[in-house]
């Protein structure tokens, strides 16, 4: 027979034992970002692969660029992914970020109704498509977020000699896939990156209007942050997923991204070798 002192004993060993001791906790990457790598469903087909290489786990906080490097200067995050050069690099002489590399890239368009009220169709420039859409003729929804996306905006208003104000214009403080079902439930213009339109484009009723400015230039860069300011960070697996992102394997992942569905890329791979 077993001595029932001998069984008790055992069960009290047992569940002294942490649940799962003995195996090494999972590595976290925290990774800062913009709504369009998240609204396109690019991470969500790149990270897996990621993962499965390092036995890691990403956790996305996807917002605006100005967030996405605010949460950086704060040290909440291992490694940003963003889209405001300007940024970046004020971002980096602050000695928040150690370098900044290019990823990929794609463009902005302007987008609306297809009856074009403001007449920005064959415009000759982008900051010329502003100007007249600061006539005030229709709406205009802005991202109104310190987004990537809106830096460029207020770069281009500047360009054209337009301070945008007044019920014509709609700061919404959202990401880009609601500030487009705004748009298009407004009968708007927006300017946006390609992308998240592309992506969208089943549930809008809005025309490409303008595009091809090469000041429309979208470009995708990785940041580790500094470990110098921030001791915290996961430095080691923000460098091995800087490497990991602009590799030859990943860049190909990155080109062939939208091309079945679009039949077009949605983000153009340009990681420096």
């Amino acid at each position: 027979m077993k001595r029932p002192w001998l069984c008790l004993i055992g069960f009290v060993l047992l569940a002294s034992v942490p649940i799962g001791a003995g195996s090494p906790e999972t590595p976290i990457l925290r990774l800062a970002t913009t709504t369009s790598t998240d609204n396109t469903g690019l991470l969500d087909d790149l990270l897996p692969h990621f993962e499965k290489e390092t036995g890691a786990r990403v956790h996305v906080i996807a917002v605006g660029t100005g967030k996405a490097i605010k949460h950086g200067e704060n040290g909440d995050v291992d490694v940003l992914l963003v889209h405001d050069p300007e940024m970046e690099e004020a971002f980096i002489r602050g000695g928040f970020g150690r370098y900044r590399r290019p990823v990929m890239y794609n463009d902005f368009i302007i987008a609306g109704a297809a009856e074009d009220p403001a007449r920005i169709r064959g415009s000759a420039t982008a900051a010329d498509a502003f100007r007249k859409m600061g006539d005030g003729l229709a709406r205009f929804v802005s991202r109104g977020d310190e987004s990537g996306t809106h830096q460029m905006e207020k770069r281009l208003w500047r360009q054209a000699g337009v301070v945008p104000a007044g019920r014509w214009y709609v700061e919404a403080g959202q990401g880009m896939g609601p500030v487009l079902l705004m748009a298009d439930s407004m009968r708007a213009y927006v300017l946006t990156d390609r992308a998240t339109y592309l992506k969208m484009q089943g549930k809008l009723d809005l025309a490409v209007l303008f595009e091809g400015d090469p000041v429309l230039f979208n470009q995708y860069s990785v940041i580790p942050v500094n470990p110098v300011r921030h001791p915290g960070v996961n430095h080691e697996l923000a460098e091995r997923f800087v490497r990991w992102l602009t590799a030859p394997a990943t860049q190909t992942l990155i080109g062939n991204f939208g091309r079945s569905e679009f039949g077009v890329s949605l983000f153009f791979p340009n990681a420096s070798p």
